[in-house]
């Protein structure tokens, strides 16, 4: 049974699949945004599959007032958060591990294994995408294309 184009449309999808939204690519690795504003009118978050390369990563850095969960899909890597004074806590993290970053807070994440890094990002409220989305280094790929 069709249900006729309803929920489909960009910004009012409900049921999203990974061939539906854009592809942000970086020398780094790629983005896809599967919950945000442009994609389903998300009022309060927005999130995310982040492929992130070997040897690859996101050196410090953080979103002023967005808080942040990383949940480790497959892959390795190296995860740093500063703690409340600003001193640096680094932890190795694996499949099945949830990061919690809060408010404003520098973190970096960077892949330390020989296969990529798949991460689910969340970020509440939601924004950072739409930075990463206007960088100059990043190729937008539509809907659908492999990057390659």
């Amino acid at each position: 049974m069709s249900d006729g184009g309803a929920g489909r449309r960009p910004g009012d999808m409900r049921f999203i699949g990974q061939d539906d939204v854009e592809t942000q690519v970086f020398d780094w690795g790629t983005l896809k945004w599967l919950a945000e504003p442009r994609v389903c009118n998300a009022q309060r978050f927005s999130q995310g599959v982040v492929i992130l390369l070997p040897g690859k990563g996101h050196t410090r850095h953080n979103h002023p007032g967005v808080e942040e969960t990383l949940y480790i899909l497959s892959g390795r890597g190296r995860q740093m958060v500063e703690d409340p004074e600003g001193h640096p806590v680094y932890r190795d993290v694996m499949a099945g591990d949830m990061v919690h970053i809060p408010v404003s807070g520098y973190h970096e994440t960077i892949n330390t294994g020989w296969e990529p890094l798949k991460i689910i990002a969340t970020y509440a409220p939601h924004g950072p995408e739409a930075v990463l989305r206007a960088l100059s280094e990043v190729t937008i790929l539509p809907p659908g294309e492999l990057p390659g």
